[in-house]
């Protein structure tokens, strides 16, 4: 009997020490959470062991909420550790967002926390900027540029640096568009407005009509900010480019009549040479005619239809032609 007490109550030892072992491991997480408002059960704080989740952690995390008055489970604290998201943010951010009155759950503010994740922003930024309304500058010095640069009418460029109000749209932060895409239709709208000013003299005299036209088109669409305002900072005069592009185009069209005279000029020295090649070779007709004179005469004598005297009395003729015609030719000529 002694015996059969013995192996029962081994077991049972050990069940003891291994539960006395455990809660006192977690007896000051236990207490603390107690003695705070915010009770956790041994059973989860051993569950949160068992599945690698850092239960003091969750567990300030649940008594932070529970404080400013917003529950939360410690179950749904672990779940979102799990998922990769920040625990300790997510929570001051249900907590600025309930003193600041605004609106925002804790599913929300987890799916902000893990769509800001590796984007170097955090839930508790955009519930602080919803707040506290953020400027950004247009366009970002960060991408080497220092204005965003349009050009008149009438030619005239004209340099704007704007800086532009935002807050944060808790609705639209997941899947909305960030400041980047701000920053691009900001600087679109400018040039746009810029481009279709008549004189760049309008846009110095009243620079607050590029923001209003920005402004009313309704740039914040889509996005994950709401536009407050845009302010222009600096307006300042660039080149004349309506100018420079004149000059480019008279050059480009000299250089296109200069390439058109020249072919006009070698069209007309092919045209010049082919008319020497026509004379030569009509001059070697003539020569290869004049070769066939002294055989048609030579023909002549053989055949008895010129006689000497008809040759001699030929040969006079040409003499005196060459005659008169030395002496009706001027002495200059010679």
């Amino acid at each position: 009997m002694n015996g059969l007490t013995l192996v029962i109550a081994i077991p049972v030892i050990i069940v003891v020490l291994v539960v006395a072992g455990v809660f006192i491991s977690f007896i000051s997480t236990w207490l603390k959470a107690r003695l705070n408002g915010a009770p956790v059960s041994v059973l989860n704080l051993l569950g949160m062991r068992l599945g690698g989740v850092p239960y003091n952690l969750v567990v300030e995390a649940r008594i932070t909420a529970v404080k400013a008055g917003i529950e939360v489970s410690s179950d749904k604290i672990a779940a979102h550790y799990l998922a990769g998201g920040n625990v300790v943010p997510t929570v001051q951010a249900l907590v600025a967002a309930k003193k600041a009155g605004i609106e925002l759950n804790w599913d929300r503010a987890c799916a902000i926390d893990l769509a800001t994740k590796g984007s170097g922003k955090s839930v508790l930024e955009a519930v602080r900027t919803s707040v506290d309304p953020k400027v950004i500058d247009c366009p970002n010095p960060e991408s080497g540029r220092t204005t965003i640069d349009g050009v008149a009418k009438d030619g005239i460029q004209v340099k704007v640096k704007a800086r532009v109000t935002v807050r944060t749209h808790l609705d639209r932060f997941v899947g909305g568009a960030k400041e980047e895409t701000i920053i691009a239709r900001v600087g679109e709208g400018i040039v746009s407005t810029i481009g279709s000013s008549e004189s760049y003299k309008h846009v110095l005299e009243s620079p607050d009509s590029i923001s209003k036209t920005v402004l009313a088109r309704g740039l914040d669409v889509g996005s994950a900010f709401e536009i407050l305002s845009i302010d222009i900072a600096d307006v300042d005069v660039g080149e004349n480019v309506g100018a420079k592009l004149q000059e480019a185009q008279a050059e480009a069209n000299k250089s296109i009549a200069q390439a058109q005279a020249e072919i006009r000029r070698a069209a007309a020295v092919a045209v010049e040479q082919e008319m020497k090649a026509r004379v030569q070779e009509m001059q070697a007709k003539v020569v290869e005619a004049q070769a066939q004179v002294p055989l048609a005469l030579a023909e002549a004598f053989r055949s008895g239809k010129l006689g000497v005297m008809d040759y001699y009395r030929m040969q006079n003729i040409q003499a005196d032609t060459s005659m008169r015609e030395s002496i009706a030719q001027p002495e200059g000529k010679k």
